[in-house]
């Protein structure tokens, strides 16, 4: 998160609007995209860690951070984060372990965010999923294989 335009990403704030709390207005970036589908709370072998929304929440950002590590990002490549909760009143309520964990599993990076109720999500336990969109500015582009750089391949 900096105010440097010359790094990615960096914060977005129009003059005069108050600096939001625990998210940023806009970011931008430059960098290979990678869309991170909806993680819900659920381990590496697809089982529920819990049927609460505190362990569900944090299981969630863990694997959030789990596919951004296998494509060689950090948390601080985030550029969005949408958060699927069937109701909202628990999101609230638990505002202050919500932060928290963000923040141990996370950081204090605060891409774009967005909450939204929803009737219902796929798996009918499942109480909250987050998706993400982040921008890994430092990636090498990815090696092809060798049969294109080896002349003596068949």
């Amino acid at each position: 998160m900096s105010d440097d335009p010359r790094k990615s990403p960096r914060v977005i704030q129009p003059d005069g609007w108050p600096r939001p709390r625990g998210y940023s207005n806009g970011m931008a970036a430059r960098g290979e995209v990678l869309a991170i589908a909806g993680q819900i709370g659920w381990d590496e072998r697809e089982q529920p860690v819990s049927r609460e929304f505190l362990p569900q929440w944090e299981q969630a950002l863990r694997n959030v951070a789990a596919v951004l590590h296998a494509a060689g990002g950090h948390p601080s490549d985030l550029v969005s984060l949408t958060i699927y909760v069937t109701d909202k009143r628990q999101y609230l309520a638990a505002g202050p372990e919500i932060g928290r964990s963000y923040r141990e599993i996370l950081g204090k990076h605060f891409p774009t965010m967005a909450l939204v109720q929803v009737a219902d999500l796929l798996e009918d336990w499942a109480l909250v999923e987050v998706q993400g969109l982040a921008v890994l500015a430092s990636s090498p582009p990815p090696s092809p294989p060798a049969s294109e750089t080896d002349p003596t391949s068949p």
